[in-house]
């Protein structure tokens, strides 16, 4: 996902310095821009067991075949930076009359800044209700253009489908759910992997697996026993390291007496709730 990150700032970053070029140059928009994108997808831009530039259909010339274990999963239609590719309808007609005539299932549409997605066919369905997604990398946010594009990898391409659904899916749900909740529970309700529980709903009995704290997001921390005593000690070895002076060595000295005394579950639950807070911090037990 890096190179291609790399690969949409770069692309955005020649169409700012050199609009007026790929507005009038095709040719400048399939080798700078839109070859940067495959590229950095996984293509092998000069194999032509993978890219075919020119490939013939009944209808005219794709300007480019992807090609998988010999078959070709899609064709790619290039226009210059002029032409706006969400607006008009006959490119998407053009692209559509190719794969048909050969029977390639899908199709991409770009101006090098624009990318459209499409099904080229399906019974009952008009061109428009066939683009399985849209990338307009002028204005969506990178993340969402990289997550977008990479479903054109080598290695998506043949699920580009199935994944485009499951993402539209997920926009739409977390749209009406963000009326509903905050957007960092809604976040850390998809990414929790673990079960994590406040201190305050610890019970004596429970083993560890790890502490966190909130620190832009969810850190965990070294623990080196996996106890609620080693929890308690992980949690002042935190605050020891981002303390200063005279409170680092409070909280050194403290570490020290509690790392060989042995303390009651109940008690450390207590000196949880109680580091929580007099340091104003957020902590969660893994169980």
């Amino acid at each position: 996902m890096e190179e291609l990150e790399r690969a949409v700032l770069t692309v955005m970053s020649r169409v700012s310095s050199h609009r007026k070029l790929y507005e009038r140059n095709e040719e400048a928009v399939k080798q700078h821009l839109i070859g940067e994108i495959f590229k950095a997808l996984g293509w092998d831009w000069s194999n032509p067991e993978e890219v075919r530039p020119e490939e013939r259909t009944e209808d005219g010339r794709a300007d480019y075949a992807l090609f998988l274990n010999g078959e070709i999963v899609a064709f790619v239609e290039a226009k210059n930076l002029g032409v706006n590719v969400l607006s008009k309808d006959e490119p998407l007609r053009q692209l559509a009359r190719y794969c048909f005539s050969r029977g390639v299932k899908y199709g991409v549409l770009t101006n090098g800044a624009v990318w459209v997605v499409l099904r080229a066919f399906a019974e009952g369905t008009s061109l428009r209700e066939r683009i399985l997604f849209t990338v307009d990398l002028e204005n969506d946010p990178v993340e969402r253009s990289v997550v977008k594009l990479s479903l054109l990898s080598k290695s998506r391409i043949k699920e580009v489908e199935r994944l485009s659904s499951l993402l539209k899916a997920l926009e739409v749900s977390f749209s009406e759910l963000l009326k509903e909740y905050p957007e960092n529970l809604l976040v850390g309700f998809l990414l929790a992997k673990h079960s994590l529980i406040p201190v305050s709903k610890l019970t004596p009995g429970v083993t560890p697996k790890a502490i966190y704290v909130h620190e832009n997001g969810w850190k965990p921390l070294p623990l080196g026993d996996r106890s609620l005593k080693g929890a308690l000690l992980a949690i002042l070895d935190y605050i020891e390291a981002r303390s200063e002076g005279e409170k680092r060595e409070e909280i050194r000295k403290a570490r020290r007496v509690l790392s060989n005394m042995d303390i009651p579950p109940e008690k450390i639950i207590r000196l949880l709730g109680e580091i929580e807070r007099d340091e104003g911090i957020e902590l969660r037990v893994e169980v």
